[in-house]
């Protein structure tokens, strides 16, 4: 080029030569230019650069030449030829989530992508989504699978043991049957039916006696000699048997039953395996079976994978360190997130601001959430769920008269049955009334197939309402509404808040807590059943409100240096008495709506309500919650909110994957790479990088 601008240029044949040296040799510079532009073979220099020259880089940098030189020649003579030698689109590198065609059909839980070979020494950047694993362990289904999964692996949150000597007495933890029952003896329980009975738009004087007769006369029909089922095959004597398996196990066989969450908290009791350490190795066991089995990811590659735990809005602090620490230490996360159910159902909903109703199985939580945040003091547990619906039904059932009169609540396959005729026959629907014929067949293990005619009425509308009416479940004697406590403090965690209050002057606990009194509203509409017949405030009900105000907020903010001892004995008599009340949930709802600081956020929470969980998963739900909503707001909230709006299944989702198709979304968010609480960093600190790394106030 030189020479074609200024023809009488000498130029040294030496230098002239230069170029054609370099175009024979490209063949041999030019492969190595394009493997260290390659994101992998960089990605292997970035990981070894505080080793650059061990054995292993030599290694992983050889095996990574070799990948790309065949790569490249492949994609030369056809360019969408993938690594397994298959055409197609489906995705080919190590670094997919394993989505591919197995056997010429989509599998969502195909086999998956392993380990990247660099990943040995975890760097602290960002992590793909299909290296996350998101749990969300409920008290009777756990479910838990790939952030980049479309739907989570959903089994039941049980395992049986086998008996560690001959002759051991069988343990089995019950499943519907609970502490405190006591339907005969319990007057509200009684008078909560009379009212279910006299809201029926169909009954009549003499139609249960009628309805009984009809069913008391019915007979089942054999279908097949054979019901196809078996129980779980233990010849081989497992160690242990999880989820579906667990619950066919014959009851002859030497196991014991455990579910490790009873009611959203740790299954303790007195009995065989109710110990905090027996519970936590059913939970590692269970967990680890489904990420073996269901995930098909090794235990021993967890270290490459993080993990995010859905925990309760109200949960214990030592249980959640106890769990934290299982994931990390024991089972070989090499970071966590911990986030709670009702934000996460925010996150999966696509709403910033939303009061969350959490049916589940055992138990109910409210609470209010504004932009991912969980308003403390608006946080309610509910001691009922799905599980109580079915109990009741079966009770409705009973007086009906039932055809299937060897049905016990103690058999894990009439549970199976008793849930089923739930799900399939209730619900709230009031424009629907009258008799109808139903029928249902029977499939018990080493049994015929029978098919059994039934006739219901009301009963299908009054099982559900008990929602509404919780002293229909007939609990005696048991705590049935928690509410946010203030932390105990823990050992390893000298600068909690414990200290931080105690190092405050008593001026600065004074303001802090007169101020905090003066924002907290008082609740409303607590006096039993009587406010939801009677909406006018009467003055005695009005000063009952007050002290319960009053002894709540004092309660949630922990003002207890200022009080004298008949002050405060007063106050936590005024919360032992509201913890025994049973709140239905339309009540449980304006409490944490009024607990809200502002008229602006309480505004925002009553139009937009939001329903997740499985246990009011019933025709004619939403339209009948919003009723009721409705009809109980303080009428000064009703003039100002245009629209009370009961979302029960954002998107077209299932509302049971609601909660954990949130920390999926949670796994993909920028912001959560300043939460991850890293194996070394738990080691080292402890329960501290809770407090430090939690997204809520720990």
């Amino acid at each position: 080029m030189v020479v074609v601008f200024n023809p009488q240029l000498h130029i040294n044949p030496i230098i002239a030569a230069v170029p054609m040296y370099l175009s024979k040799t490209s063949t041999v510079y030019n492969p190595i230019i394009y493997i260290f532009m390659n994101r992998q073979a960089r990605q292997v220099l970035d990981s070894r650069s505080q080793a650059p020259w061990s054995l292993s880089f030599i290694t992983d940098l050889f095996w990574g030449v070799v990948e790309f030189v065949g790569l490249f020649f492949h994609s030369l003579f056809q360019p969408d030829l993938s690594k397994k030698g298959t055409s197609g689109s489906s995705s080919s590198s190590r670094f997919d989530d394993g989505r591919g065609k197995t056997n010429g059909k989509s599998k969502s839980w195909g086999r998956r992508s392993k380990c990247p070979s660099y990943g040995r020494r975890w760097m602290r950047k960002q992590i793909q989504s299909n290296f996350i694993v998101v749990i969300n362990p409920g008290s009777a289904t756990l479910r838990i699978g790939r952030a980049t999964d479309t739907l989570p692996v959903s089994i039941p949150h049980v395992i049986a043991r086998r008996h560690k000597h001959q002759g051991q007495p069988r343990q089995e933890d019950p499943w519907l049957m609970r502490e405190g029952l006591n339907v005969k003896e319990s007057a509200a329980a009684v008078k909560a039916v009379c009212v279910l009975d006299r809201l029926s738009l169909s009954f009549k004087i003499g139609s249960t006696d009628h309805l009984r007769a009809f069913n008391k006369q019915m007979r089942p029909a054999i279908l097949d000699p054979s019901s196809r089922v078996k129980w779980t095959n233990t010849s081989h004597h497992p160690e242990f048997v999880v989820g579906e398996e667990a619950l066919n196990v014959n009851p002859t066989d030497c196991y014991n039953i455990h579910w490790p969450i009873r009611r959203g908290q740790m299954n303790l009791h007195a009995g065989p395996g109710g110990t905090l350490t027996a519970v936590m190795a059913d939970l590692e066991t269970i967990w680890s079976y489904a990420i073996q089995k269901s995930l098909e990811i090794p235990l021993r590659d967890l270290k490459y994978y993080r993990c995010i735990l859905l925990v309760p809005d109200i949960s214990n602090r030592q249980h959640v360190k106890e769990l934290v620490n299982m994931l990390l230490m024991n089972m070989g996360f090499s970071g966590i997130v911990v986030h709670q159910e009702s934000v996460c159902a925010t996150f999966g909903s696509g709403l910033s601001s939303a009061c969350v109703i959490d049916v589940g199985d055992q138990k109910t939580s409210v609470c209010c959430v504004e932009d991912g945040v969980s308003h403390r003091n608006s946080r309610l547990c509910l001691a009922y769920g799905g599980v109580d619906v079915t109990r009741c039904f079966f009770w409705l059932m009973q007086r009906a008269g039932f055809p299937y009169r060897e049905c016990q609540l103690s058999s894990k396959t009439d549970c199976l049955l008793l849930q089923q005729l739930k799900e399939n026959f209730c619900h709230l629907e009031q424009d629907i009334s009258g008799l109808k014929d139903h029928e249902f067949q029977l499939r018990n293990p080493d049994s015929p197939a029978l098919l059994y005619q039934l006739r219901l009425g009301d009963e299908k509308l009054q099982a559900p309402m008990a929602l509404f009416y919780p002293a229909t479940f007939g609990i005696v004697g048991q705590k049935m509404t928690s509410l946010q406590q203030r932390s105990q403090g823990d050992s390893e965690d000298p600068h909690d808040e414990q200290y931080l209050m105690g190092t405050q002057s008593k001026q600065d606990q004074s303001a802090k807590a007169t101020a905090e009194r003066k924002t907290l509203p008082k609740p409303s509409g607590f006096d039993g059943e009587s406010c939801s017949q009677n909406p006018e405030p009467s003055d005695r009900s009005h000063s009952q409100e007050m002290d319960l105000g009053h002894s709540q907020s004092d309660c949630l903010t922990g003002n207890e240096v200022e009080e004298s001892p008949s002050a405060l004995m007063s106050r936590r008599t005024a919360i032992s008495q509201f913890e025994g009340k049973a709140l239905g949930i339309d009540k449980a709802i304006l409490h944490s709506i009024d607990c809200c600081a502002s008229d602006e956020t309480k505004k925002k929470m009553y139009s937009s309500i939001l329903v997740v969980g499985g246990g009011l998963m019933f025709h004619g739900s939403q339209e009948f919650l919003q009723h009721r909503i409705l009809n109980k707001m303080p009428p000064s909230f009703r003039r100002v909110v245009e629209n009370v709006e009961v979302i029960t299944r954002p998107k077209d989702m299932d509302p049971r994957l609601i909660a954990w198709k949130g920390g999926a979304v949670l796994a993909c968010l920028d912001t959560t790479q300043e939460l991850w609480i890293y194996q070394r960093e738990w080691q080292r600190f402890g329960v501290r990088m809770l407090r430090e790394r939690a997204a809520f106030v720990w």
